[in-house]
């Protein structure tokens, strides 16, 4: 076993020894300016960037968070916080390739939005992965840092499951799923409700309807989703999205006296939203909704809810990003926002113990990687799991195997790309590359992804007659899989590293380039960053950067042409 165990090690770094692309350092400054918090206030959003979908509880004088993913892997951040506004991520909950089988798809499959919830001694995640066979499934942890469990698949349909635990022990799953009979109009779904048990791990007794299209159905609302359960006072709440994902989003509550309903919703809603306000105003935040609601050990609540920050009418790079909010009540009834007021950029701390925050998450920050660890940093990503080894961290920096897969295909492989969430419109990133191990039709650079239909890459392409650093787009499904050449600059003999920056500005994007830490020189100035907006790009994720590796198919005379000639 030993010597087996041995040769396998042997095996693995030989072949990382033999990766021909060392990335020795990454750094990031972002600053988006906009009005600057007091001591005593805090910056929306509190995890700015790619973090949908946030799903909080409180355990003790802890908050815990997660947000979803979709097809990028590890899966599932995990956040703890004293303060709900400065988070530290403590795992991933998927973080090993033989947790979940995402396949090869779209990035906008994968893992849905995710509730974390907690009873006991344990901590449980309910979750959906879409286009996997089995759908919906619960993972658990006595430690929300990890390991978590291998997937409890539940075996319903429909997606957004949410675990709430009663006081008297009982645990129920409510979720997003198709109404009962024929649906009356598209986007015509329900809210479902059925036991869990806790002994089999399984979910017992009927399944129930608790709301049939929306808050108001004769108004035909679309996607009613997000599910969540919570208790205050004689009443079970239940709040849910609606309105679709977009600029008609909205947060709806409801209310009974029993869990299992009847639930009516309150005359006042919505209790979020923003679809009604103009959109000339200043710092506009678009598509509030997907709240969850947690109440402090004062007995105050505050709402997490997901939301977007456009630069140009409804086009925004970052994603749908993780807001704070109080809540006020009502006569009985929860608000987050009442109608007509826009979702302030800064806001008034909760009454908490302020934190240190290691790793900024909001607000204007810079960092440098230099990859030295033994593992991946838990905040960086690939497209699906990888299920062989093609990088590896160490005293050199990151080493990547060029993969045969370009960044444009979902379904032959896994592109040989490192990724991080962009968390700024206006950001700057600088990435080093040493390519003194470069191989015939390797190319190796930077990358800004939205998706695999849209993306720049700016990369050393190593060819028979010499070095180039070509920039390529991919603008939409008709585009060639690996993109399509822009430009390029031919590079001198002999060089050892190269460097590469990417800045971004809102829908402009700006490429430059340096040789043996030698000046700046541009590439490629206003290039359109628009394309990389979900508007344009479509799909529920955000502009994710990062360093990649493709290995261009060499045959011949092509052997001097750049990938997307």
């Amino acid at each position: 076993m030993k010597r087996f165990v041995l040769g396998t090690l042997c095996a693995l770094l030989c072949q990382m020894a033999a990766a021909s692309v060392v990335v020795k350092d990454i750094s990031y400054h972002g600053d988006d300016g906009g009005p600057v918090p007091s001591p005593t206030q805090y910056r929306n959003p509190v995890l700015a960037g790619f973090y949908p979908d946030p799903s909080v509880i409180r355990v003790g004088d802890d908050f815990y968070l997660v947000n979803s993913t979709f097809g990028y892997f590890p899966g599932l951040p995990v956040f703890r916080s004293r303060d709900l506004v400065d988070w530290t991520q403590l795992g991933n909950a998927i973080d090993q390739p033989g947790q979940i089988n995402y396949g090869h798809g779209e990035l906008t499959g994968g893992l849905f939005a995710a509730s974390i919830s907690h009873h006991g001694d344990t901590f449980y995640i309910t979750n959906t992965c879409f286009y996997c066979d089995k759908g919906n499934f619960l993972i658990t942890a006595k430690n929300p840092a990890g390991p978590w469990s291998n997937p409890i698949w539940l075996g319903f349909e429909g997606i957004d499951p949410s675990l709430f635990f009663d006081q008297d022990g009982t645990a129920w799953v409510v979720n997003n799923g198709m109404p009962e009979g024929e649906p009356r109009y598209e986007g015509h779904r329900a809210i479902w409700i059925q036991q869990f048990d806790l002994a089999s791990m399984k979910l017992v007794g009927p399944r129930k309807v608790l709301v049939d299209g929306g808050a108001k159905p004769a108004t035909q609302p679309q996607y009613v989703e997000g599910p969540h359960l919570f208790r205050r006072g004689g009443y079970y709440y239940l709040n849910t999205a609606e309105g679709g994902t977009g600029e008609q989003h909205a947060e709806m509550i409801y209310r009974s006296r029993k869990v299992a309903g009847p639930y009516v919703p309150w005359d006042g809603n919505p209790i979020l939203t923003q679809r009604d306000l103009a959109p000339g105003r200043p710092h506009p935040v678009t598509s509030t909704g997907h709240a969850q609601l947690v109440e402090l050990k004062d007995g105050s609540w505050w709402a997490v809810f997901l939301g977007t920050l456009p630069y140009r009418g409804n086009q925004y790079n970052l994603g749908r990003e993780t807001f704070l909010l109080p809540v006020t009540w009502h006569d009985g009834w929860p608000v987050i926002l009442p109608h007509g007021k826009s979702v302030p950029m800064v806001a008034q701390r909760p009454d908490l113990p302020r934190e240190s925050q290691a790793i900024p998450t909001s607000g204007p920050f810079h960092w440098s990687e230099r990859f030295r660890a033994p593992t991946l940093p838990m905040q960086w990503m690939t497209i699906h799991a990888p299920h062989q080894s093609w990088y590896a961290t160490g005293r050199e920096g990151l080493r990547i195997q060029p993969s045969a897969v370009p960044l444009g295909d979902d379904t032959s492989g896994q592109p040989a790309y490192v990724a991080h969430r962009l968390q700024h419109h206006r950001a700057t990133i600088d990435a080093r590359f040493d390519v003194r191990g470069m191989r015939l039709g390797e190319q190796a650079g930077l990358a800004m992804l939205q998706n695999e239909t849209h993306f720049y890459a700016a990369g050393v392409v190593r060819h028979a007659s010499g070095d180039v650093l070509a920039l390529f787009r991919r603008a939409g499904k008709e585009d060639p899989l690996a993109g399509v050449e822009l430009s390029h600059a031919n590079l001198p003999g002999g060089v050892t590293t190269v460097s590469i920056r990417l800045k971004v500005d809102g829908p402009q994007l700006d490429v430059f380039y340096a040789v043996n830490e030698g000046s700046w020189h541009v590439l490629q100035h206003g290039l359109d960053a628009s394309l990389l907006s979900a508007a344009t790009a479509g799909g529920f994720t955000g502009v994710t950067f990062g360093p990649y590796a493709y290995q261009q198919p060499v045959h011949g005379s092509d052997s001097q042409k750049a990938v997307g000639d």
